[in-house]
């Protein structure tokens, strides 16, 4: 019974993202209305990341518990290899962990933050550690994310982490991350999660964000992207993306985001696979 409804409950997900996404539409409007944000309510270019920064406020801590700990930690810990978490007796296969200068797509709130804090170098723990393994920690972490809605939340989830100083926040898109001071060619790792499928021009964005990699640098992806099999789950997932941009702040469920990442520039590996439980869909 539960291996029947597990795919109802997938095909469901989607729906009710948008139903709950919904509930936000009047929690926004008289949010901007008490702090006389008059611009916001008449503009949609300004309305909408403001929904969205509410609704996934909401939402955002939901899929956090989830993907933090069965997936994004252990990917940053280069233990999951073809979409698989490696058992304890194939660790000496795990792939290189997220360290040095790290450019985050697309913070949010903080979502990922206090994850990522646990790869960072601080003062405290790199006294008591060597300099062989301290080198492999982050040093410095670019949070690039042009909403001006989530900074005050992502500001307040830097602090609490205690990245301050360490993690900087870059009010700009991805097309203009060079004026704001971080030269091409200078990154050790760049992180993505859930936010590829958002931004603008991604054939473009996504091969500037590979300029921006040192030689040996590395890009650490959790994406969902367009179905490539099962033409009645594509089909589906074209009916949903009828509403899906809207509901959240341009998100497309239909990118064929992989096909960008291969085509970014030479890469030395590529490692990129459905991770489970999550099904074809």
């Amino acid at each position: 019974m539960v291996a029947f409804l597990e795919p109802i409950e997938y095909l469901l997900t989607p729906c009710l993202m948008l139903a709950s996404s919904s509930y936000y539409i009047p929690v926004t409007i008289r949010q901007l209305i008490r702090k006389r944000e008059w611009s916001s309510l008449v503009r949609w270019s300004r309305f909408q990341p403001a929904w969205f920064a509410n609704f996934w406020g909401w939402a955002g801590a939901r899929i956090r518990e989830n993907v933090g700990k069965n997936v994004l930690i252990p990917l940053l810990q280069g233990r999951i290899r073809h979409g698989k978490l490696l058992d304890e007796d194939k660790e000496r296969k795990r792939l290189p962990a997220v360290s040095g200068v790290v450019v985050e797509v697309g913070p949010g709130n903080g979502m990922w933050v206090q994850a990522l804090s646990e790869f960072v170098r601080k003062s405290s723990k790199s006294s008591r550690s060597s300099s062989s393994s301290s080198s492999k920690k982050v040093s410095k972490i670019y949070g690039v994310e042009p909403n001006v809605s989530a900074h005050v939340a992502l500001r307040r989830t830097i602090y609490e982490a205690g990245l301050d100083g360490i993690y900087e926040i870059v009010p700009t898109g991805v097309e203009d991350l060079a004026q704001s001071g971080v030269p091409k060619g200078s990154v050790d790792c760049i992180v993505s999660v859930l936010c590829l499928c958002g931004i603008p021009d991604p054939a473009f964005n996504i091969k500037e964000l590979y300029s921006y990699l040192k030689p040996g640098g590395r890009m650490y992806v959790y994406e969902h992207v367009v179905v490539s099999r099962h033409w009645s789950i594509k089909l589906y997932q074209a009916f949903v993306n009828l509403f899906w941009p809207t509901f959240l702040n341009g998100c497309n469920l239909q990118r064929d985001t992989l096909r960008y990442l291969r085509e970014a520039g030479p890469w030395t590996n590529i490692d990129v696979a459905i991770t489970p439980p999550m099904l074809c869909y």
